[in-house]
């Protein structure tokens, strides 16, 4: 599945908001330089779809606020 995912980064305190059945607010403590925002929105996911047996990616705007991530749910156990 793809989800969208709107990031905004430098935030004191982190969170994640479902605004709809695909797409997702983001705020992460981590600068958007060197991955480390993309690295912190992606474990973020992860946990929110359960961090055994997912598997994450972006798709696109790795260098955006806007971007599209892969989810693929590989076990259902959580």
């Amino acid at each position: 599945m793809y989800i969208k995912v709107d990031v905004q980064t430098e935030f004191k305190t982190e969170s994640i908001t479902k605004t709809s059945n695909d797409s997702y607010s983001i705020r992460v403590k981590e600068k958007a330089e060197r991955g480390l925002a993309n690295r912190r929105i992606v474990e973020l996911i992860r946990k929110e779809f359960g961090t055994n047996g997912v598997l994450v990616k972006i798709v696109s705007g790795h260098t955006s606020t806007k971007k599209i991530l892969s989810v693929e749910i590989i076990n259902n156990s959580k």
